[in-house]
């Protein structure tokens, strides 16, 4: 189990901004996307939204796990991002795993000391031993490491090999489109972090419809449908 540290979580809360989704960085906006998630925790990004809430078991393994994993994550930090708020729920994994393959100064231990990464790229973080050093950090050290980090991996699973069940997923993984899980919808917003998926990054347009801010935040499914 990847167990959480709040130094550095409080460090990427502050930098993370509700109305787009994104954390901005010295490097531009980045953020945890669907391409993320399936290699992070091996989940199909690609399927059925949870819709009417898991009614029928025997189609369980269609529905899009990870779409509906990353829309609690965006809520999660939306709602952490809020001055009144003192904690964040889960997925925390995601968001700590997301962080450190991509942010080396962060991380608790250099990479090239962990296991092969594969797929779930979680796995080779989950026992990992972290240094007396990076446990004292503070939330201070944190945002020092990243206002001045000198490395951001913008493509860090290239060269790994996908489970056969999970190569067409990939085709959706930039899509910018509303993700759906029980009540939660949260957009993603590919669009902004193109460099991420190997491609030069644009000025993002904004749409009418693609908005994430309160009105989408305060959204629920029956009233989206």
């Amino acid at each position: 189990m990847i167990r959480g540290f709040h130094p550095l979580l409080a460090a990427l809360v502050e930098r993370w901004r509700p109305e787009t989704h994104t954390f901005v960085l010295p490097v531009g906006e980045v953020t945890v996307t669907l391409e993320d998630v399936a290699h992070i925790f091996g989940l199909p990004i690609d399927g059925e939204p949870y819709l009417p809430l898991l009614r029928d078991f025997e189609r369980i393994h269609t529905y899009s796990w990870g779409s509906a994993c990353l829309a609690h994550l965006y809520r999660a930090l939306c709602r952490a991002s809020r001055y009144d708020t003192k904690e964040m729920d889960d997925p925390l994994n995601l968001l700590f795993v997301w962080a450190w393959e991509r942010m080396p100064c962060i991380a608790p231990v250099p990479r090239h000391i962990l296991p092969p990464a594969e797929i779930p790229v979680a796995m080779r973080w989950s026992h990992s031993e972290r240094s007396t050093a990076w446990l004292e950090k503070t939330m201070v050290t944190f945002r020092h490491d990243i206002d001045y980090m000198q490395e951001f991996e913008w493509r860090p699973y290239e060269g790994m090999i996908l489970p056969s069940e999970l190569h067409g997923h990939l085709d959706v993984c930039d899509i910018v489109a509303p993700l759906l899980s029980f009540e939660c919808i949260e957009w993603h917003p590919a669009d902004r972090v193109m460099r991420q998926f190997g491609f030069a990054q644009s000025p993002p347009v904004n749409t009418k419809g693609h908005s994430t801010g309160p009105a989408l935040h305060g959204s629920s499914r029956s009233a989206a449908l």
